[in-house]
This record gives structure tokens, C-alpha cells and sequence, in this order.
């Protein structure tokens, strides 16, 4: 997991979390997801930072709590994903943010092509870069309700630099 460097995320988000895992999907085989969140660290706290991420989240035309955006049916989509050298790095305006890709993930996502992003709203000041992330805290976070549809969704295809 990492933070994206400053210079790159509008300073309202805090500091802003991607996490990389796979878990199994309803038709039997691993998806791989992708988690970005704030820590809820800029000035004004958790709720001030919640607006500002669904105001970049607005801007890039990914509605929060709205329906599932294919990006792979949509190629003048703002958002892109780069899987190389074991990381996933996620580009949009304002922001480049990469964390390490653990191997299933990597299988999951060349197996099918793209990834299921969940870009929350909702701060996780427990979820700190460097820090371990047990299974379990992430998945209590990652599969609330408030997480969930305080999110956008987004099916990102994947590249890599070998094409």
C-alpha cells in the first residue's frame, strides 16, 4: 500500500491510500479489486476530505454512489491503470498513485484483463501507508456499506508498458 506523493493529488484529499488484493468473484475465480481512500489528514478532517475526493472523483466523471462504470467500453475515460513490474499504479488528473500488486492479484488481473476499482469518499484513518493491513480490517472497511456507496466503481482495463 501507498500514499500518492503530494505534488501529484489535490492537497483537500490528504493523503490518499491504494490497496491492491483479489478475492473470489461470483463466477468462481479470482477479481482482482483495487481500494483508494483518504486518510482523513487534511485540514478540516475526515469531512473535509471526503468532499474533496468526491470532488475529484466528480470532476473525472465517476459518480459516487451511482452504477458501475465499464472503462473498458470507454476509452476517453480519465482513469487508467498500469500494471508493471508488480505494481498497480493508478493515473487520473491530479493524481499517480501506486502500491505494490501481491502475486494473485497480478494473476487475477492478466487472467482477466482489467480491474475492479472502489474509490471511496469515506476516510480510513486506520489504513496508513506502511502499515500491515490485516485481512480482516480491510475487509470490514472494504465491504461496509457506508464505504460502498459512499464510492465510485469503476472497471479499469489494464496496461502495461509491453503493450
Amino acid at each position: 500500500m501507498t500514499s500518492t506523493p503530494t505534488e501529484k493529488r489535490p492537497a483537500e484529499a490528504g493523503t490518499l491510500v491504494v490497496l491492491a488484493w483479489s478475492g473470489e468473484a461470483p463466477d468462481g475465480s479470482d477479481m482482482p479489486y483495487l481500494l483508494a481512500y483518504s486518510l482523513g489528514d487534511a485540514e478540516g478532517g475526515p469531512e473535509a476530505t471526503s468532499a474533496a475526493v468526491r470532488q475529484l472523483l466528480d470532476r473525472n466523471g465517476l459518480p459516487v454512489g451511482g452504477d458501475l462504470v465499464d472503462g473498458t467500453g470507454k476509452p476517453g475515460l480519465p482513469v487508467s491503470l498500469l500494471v508493471e513490474a508488480g505494481q498497480a499504479v493508478l493515473n487520473m488528473p491530479q493524481l499517480v498513485a501506486q502500491c505494490d500488486a501481491p502475486p494473485e492479484w497480478l494473476a487475477a488481473v492478466k487472467e482477466r484483463g482489467y480491474a475492479y476499482l472502489v474509490f471511496t469518499t469515506r476516510a480510513w484513518p486506520e489504513g496508513e501507508p506502511g502499515k500491515p493491513v490485516e485481512p480482516a480490517a480491510l475487509a470490514a472497511f472494504a465491504g461496509a456499506e457506508e464505504t460502498l456507496t459512499a464510492a465510485a466503481h469503476v472497471v479499469l482495463p489494464a496496461r502495461s508498458l509491453r503493450g
